[in-house]
Formats: structure tokens, sequence, C-alpha cells
């Protein structure tokens, strides 16, 4: 039978003091990092010196410099540091299985997972959710994450994607403004301030169009993001146009109304991703079990909202994939 060799490596505690002062160019510093003394940090990177026979840093007057021998070292051992280090808190954190790391968008969080949260906590009170919101797709490479949401056609490489709910868009507003602005209409939309997302400027175009309406949207309020023209509607600035799936606590509690009851669909869906590569874990399990009930069809309905079919548009997503 063959024999394995042995790995040849330099002494680690010795290697992690040069590393450390490398990083920070001062011993000082280092010795800080490590919580010992400048004395023991430089007497380990001496051992290491005389180890591999080479002089790694340069003393003068004021502190340190790499060698050339030492740059190539610290080149080669910072990377693998910062490797196992990465690979610690990977490892770490799958093995804490009452984390839950999720990252959505603001509007969906803010709209509609965040109303619901406690209804998740209140059924595993053991698991403990960090949730994250970014525009971005995430990046689960170094993201440190369990599941994102994300829009679109569900075909990422590397990732599982568990459909949650087609988009669907409605125009809302409060009921005061639409008590000062009847519409009746959907011309009447012409006469009042309609409330754009920067981040979705084709929405009112996509359910203007898809209604048969003949006049381009140019009355106009924008805001960075959808989150925040929900919030002007509800501030009577105008008519919004909204994700139904977003509103529907307002719709119920009659903050919005809907003035004209067709939606439309723009092609895009919601998804919960996570890497296909991974197993998901205990938490994940329990909480695609219960963003799947309250995704279900019959939740989504909502009494404004009539029960024809929406009407469908087509739409072309960002380059991440979707925007909020």
């Amino acid at each position: 039978m063959s024999s394995i060799p042995n790995r040849t490596l330099p002494p680690l505690n010795p290697l992690k003091a040069f590393e450390a002062a490398a990083r920070h160019n001062s011993l000082t510093l280092a010795a800080e990092e490590l919580n010992v003394s400048q004395v023991a940090v430089s007497r380990q990177v001496r051992v290491l010196e005389d180890y591999m026979g080479v002089t790694l840093f340069r003393r003068l007057n004021r502190g340190i410099e790499l060698t050339r021998e030492g740059s190539l070292l610290f080149r080669g051992v910072g990377q693998a540091f910062q490797d196992i280090e990465d690979a610690t808190k990977n490892v770490s954190r799958r093995g804490q299985r009452n984390i839950l790391a999720i990252q959505s968008y603001v509007t969906f969080s803010r709209g509609w997972l965040m109303p619901r949260l406690g209804d998740f906590h209140k059924a595993h009170p053991r698991i403990e959710v960090r949730l994250s919101s970014s525009p971005e797709a995430a990046d689960f490479d170094t993201d440190n994450l369990d599941a994102a949401i994300r829009g679109g056609d569900g075909n990422w490489p590397g990732l599982h994607a568990e459909k949650l709910a087609d988009m669907e868009l409605i125009p809302v507003c409060s009921p005061a403004f639409l008590a000062e602005n009847p519409l009746e209409r959907v011309e009447d939309l012409a006469k009042v301030k309609l409330l754009h997302s920067m981040a979705r400027p084709k929405d009112w175009t996509s359910w203007l169009e898809a209604v048969g309406a003949k006049f381009p949207p140019k009355n106009r309020l924008l805001f960075e993001n959808s989150s925040l023209a929900y919030e002007g509607a509800l501030m009577d600035l105008g008519v919004a146009i909204a994700n139904r799936h977003f509103v529907q606590m307002q719709l119920r509690a009659g903050t919005l109304v809907a003035p004209f009851e067709q939606g439309c669909r723009t092609g895009e869906s919601y998804y919960l991703t996570w890497p296909k590569d991974e197993a998901p874990s205990s938490p994940l399990l329990k909480f695609l079990d219960w963003i799947r009930i309250h995704f279900a069809p019959d939740e989504s309905e909502t009494p404004e909202m009539a029960p024809d079919q929406p009407l469908e548009v087509s739409s072309s997503p960002s380059r991440s994939g979707f925007s909020i």
C-alpha cells in the first residue's frame, strides 16, 4: 500500500503572527489584534524566519516593511487565512440550526414579509430570523444567507427556485384621495397625480396599455422604490401602481382602495431561492412550509379585487432579474 505524504507546513502560530503583522504593516497592531505583547509577535516572526531561512521583514526606525520573500509569502498566506475564516463562518452558521438568514427586496420585506413575520415567530419561537434587504441578487458564496427572495423567471444557474406568486399590478389610492378625486373611468387617471417607482418605471404604462387606456402617464410623482410610492398613496399624494400582494393588508383595512378592479400580470414572479448544492436547513424548511401557506390562492383574494382573470402583459426584467 502506497504511503500518503504528510503536508509540509511551517509552525502555525508563527505563521499567524506573521500574517497579522504583514496585514497591518505593524508589530504593534498585530500584537493588539492577537492580544499578546509586541515582543511576543516579534519573537514568533523570528521563529518563522529561522524555519524558512529567509528574512521576511526589514526592521526600520518607525516600523517594518515586507521583503520580497515576505511579500510572496503574505500573498499566499493572507488568502489562505481568509479562505479558512470564510469556510469556518459558513460551517459555523450552518451548524447553528436555529438561525435563518434571508435576503429580500425592500418592498417585499415591508409590504409582505414584515407584517407577517410575527406569525412565523409565534409558530417557531426558537428560530432566530435575520432579515436583510437589497435590490441586488443574493451572492450565497459571500453573503452568509440561507435563502433569498428573488423576482424573475426562476431560471438561475446553481439555485433552487420555489415559486411563490405571480406579480400582478393594480392602481391604489387612499379613500380620502378618491373622495376628492372621483375615478369612475380609466381616463380620469389623466387628471390626477400618478405615483411611480423609479425602480419600476414601466409599471404604469404596462397597466394602462393592458386596460386599453389612450393617454400617457405624464402627471407623475417619482419615488426611489415601490415601497415609498405606496407610502405616498397612503398620504393622499395620488394613485400608485402596486403589486397587489404588497397592499393586501391595507386593502382589507380600508387604508387603501382599488378604484379599478382589473389587474394585470407582468410576466414576472417571486421565488424563494437557495443553493442547489446545499440541503436546506431545518429552519428554512419550516419557513418554506409557512410561506407556501401564506401565498396560497385563498389569501391573495381581496374584497376589492374582482374575480375576473387578470390581463397579461409582457415585461422586460432588469439585468439583475427584477426591480422593486
